[in-house]
């Protein structure tokens, strides 16, 4: 008895590690037809897994606060009244910029840019997002229109023209037709 128990476990070990060897590869039968009664098993799944085509995470982006930009060009800090408090940048006029260096935008592409502005300097004015120069095409621009107030915040949001993806440097560039001060910035942050 002990010995047909010991016969039978190693069977069905055998048994185990055939179904777990792939079939080699080779021209099958056609199938049977639906209606045809069968009795024979069917063939175990192959144990090969599949080509991996998992898409890549998106990056969470980090609010790129305007104050501790890499570089300000003819822009100044001041204490902001927006929520959360802290600092924004203003006294921002044609000719102005900002940098921000090794801003990681991941595999999968940023698609556009929310902006906390304030405004008192009247509609007019645009800012442009450039990649790597601010001699570069801006992928996006944002035209700058009165909040009501040079602390009354509002986000507005510039669509990206190029799909942003690696790492870049990220220049900020402000024009306007006359040479008024028009527009603060409290922070932005890149979004899919």
């Amino acid at each position: 008895m002990g010995l047909a128990g010991v016969a039978l476990v190693a069977v069905g070990y055998g048994l185990g590690r055939w179904q777990d060897t792939p079939a080699p590869a080779v021209a099958l039968p056609p199938a049977a037809s639906a209606s045809a009664a069968t009795s024979e098993p069917a063939a175990p799944p192959s144990s090969a897994a599949p080509a991996s085509s998992q898409a890549p995470a998106p990056t969470v982006y980090q609010t790129l606060q305007a104050e501790a930009a890499d570089a300000l060009d003819g822009i100044q800090a001041q204490d902001t009244q927006d929520e959360g408090g802290g600092q924004n940048v203003g006294f921002i006029a044609p000719g102005d910029s900002m940098r921000f260096d090794n801003v990681a935008f991941g595999a999968v592409p940023a698609t556009k840019l929310e902006v906390r502005v304030a405004s008192d300097g009247g509609d007019g004015g645009q800012m442009a997002i450039h990649l790597d120069s601010p001699e570069q095409a801006p992928v996006g621009v944002l035209n700058v229109t009165s909040t009501g107030g040079w602390q009354t915040w509002r986000t507005d949001v510039v669509t990206l023209t190029k799909p942003v993806t690696g790492v870049h440097t990220v220049f900020l560039t402000f024009a306007r037709n006359d040479g008024g001060e028009f527009v603060n910035i409290n922070w932005l942050l890149f979004q899919h």
